[in-house]
């Protein structure tokens, strides 16, 4: 069956986009259920969006709670084996608060998961498929990716505590330059060390400006070691066409609680948040006592309620006024000979409120009146 795209929603063209497109790649569709126990979403609230979680108790008396997340419960219901990649999918309601209204909603959210032995070619692919997952709803839009084992080994070589260092995580996400040189120096962090993480926070852009000068930057084994698998995934991306939309942008962090290696945010135009994030999180596998690499992205559809439906400003094509007096027999044929001729149509006795449309028709003894005309 064709399903017209003016019918559709923009994040209902999303998943229909994206189902099609990881599907081709050998994603499979994972369902879950409605409900999860709430003591796997409380042990783990820094990994979701939002750690408002609506919980009940199940007629057995344990604790359950609407999912706020789907990765959790994959993650939870998998088992590793050697050699193997398990390649999933999904589009599922998770319940949260809703960026945009700031109150509990039920959302459609869209996302896949790369989990097992991951290597370069796998993060490639999850990174290539979160690109064209934009594409699909934007043909404007960015994906940044950052990669934590670079910012981790530029920190780590300014020994600092904590809560330091997990200051200075917060401005690389805010790419606040003033209170990172303001904490280095109140830790006695040495000049150059400073300058060096100074200079990575400034540092975006396209691949090819950034890269070589990452190279001045990681000068220790362990940031080089990182620079290479960057280098080496980006330059696959722009091989396939990913190279319009990529930035590199480091302040794109996550807790590194859970998150490892190549993490990465995706925008289009005419939202002002990012709509998709994901990354590497081998230390969440590692916490849920699996011993498995993973990847994998989320898309928030919750935030396309922002994005302008370009091309469809109207309600309906035409809208038919009549009485109960009138002809049903001519009704009937008016509004398919206008819909089998692809218009949106719309009979009413009288016009609804706030209704759009092209034009306004009223069906009479000899015909049809056209009353107005907006197109």
């Amino acid at each position: 069956m064709n399903i017209n795209d003016s019918v559709l929603k923009n994040e209902e063209k999303a998943i229909f986009g994206m189902r099609s497109l990881y599907r081709k790649y050998g994603y499979s569709q994972y369902k879950m259920s409605k409900f999860e126990e709430y003591d796997l979403y409380v042990r783990n609230k820094d990994f979701l969006v939002s750690d408002n979680i609506i919980s009940f108790t199940d007629t057995n008396g344990r604790l359950m709670a609407l999912k706020p997340d789907v990765t959790l419960s994959i993650i939870k219901n998998g088992s590793d084996a050697a050699g193997v990649v398990q390649k999933v999918f999904y589009d599922e309601n998770v319940y949260r608060v809703s960026k945009g209204s700031h109150a509990f909603k039920e959302i459609m959210q869209v996302g896949l998961e790369c989990i097992g032995a991951i290597d370069n070619y796998c993060i490639y692919e999850v990174l290539m498929l979160a690109a064209e997952s934009l594409r699909s709803i934007s043909a404007e839009c960015v994906l940044d990716v950052s990669h934590l084992g670079i910012v981790s080994a530029v920190i780590d070589g300014m020994n600092v505590e904590e809560p330091v260092r997990n200051a200075l995580l917060k401005c690389i996400g805010e790419k606040n330059a003033h209170e990172i040189a303001k904490l280095c120096t109140e830790n006695s962090v040495s000049e150059d060390a400073k300058n060096r993480l100074l200079s990575l926070v400034s540092t975006y852009g396209d691949a090819k400006t950034v890269l070589p000068e990452l190279k001045a930057l990681c000068t220790d084994d362990a940031s080089a070691a990182c620079l290479d698998q960057l280098m080496e995934v980006v330059t696959a991306l722009e091989a396939s066409g990913c190279g319009d939309v990529l930035r590199i942008d480091f302040s794109v962090t996550s807790d590194m609680n859970y998150y490892n290696g190549i993490v990465f945010r995706g925008f289009v135009r005419g939202i002002p948040t990012g709509i998709l994030s994901g990354g590497q999180y081998d230390k969440l596998m590692q916490k849920m006592g699996r011993k498995s690499g993973a990847i994998g992205f989320a898309v928030y559809l919750d935030m396309l309620e922002d994005l302008s439906e370009e091309g469809t400003p109207y309600d309906a094509d035409t809208v038919i006024l009549y009485t109960e007096n009138d002809d049903m027999g001519a009704l009937r044929s008016t509004v398919r000979m206008l819909t089998d001729a692809g218009q949106r149509v719309c009979a009413q006795k009288a016009v609804p409120e706030k209704m759009r449309y092209k034009q306004l028709l009223r069906l009479n003894g000899k015909g049809v009146e056209i009353l107005e005309t907006n197109a």
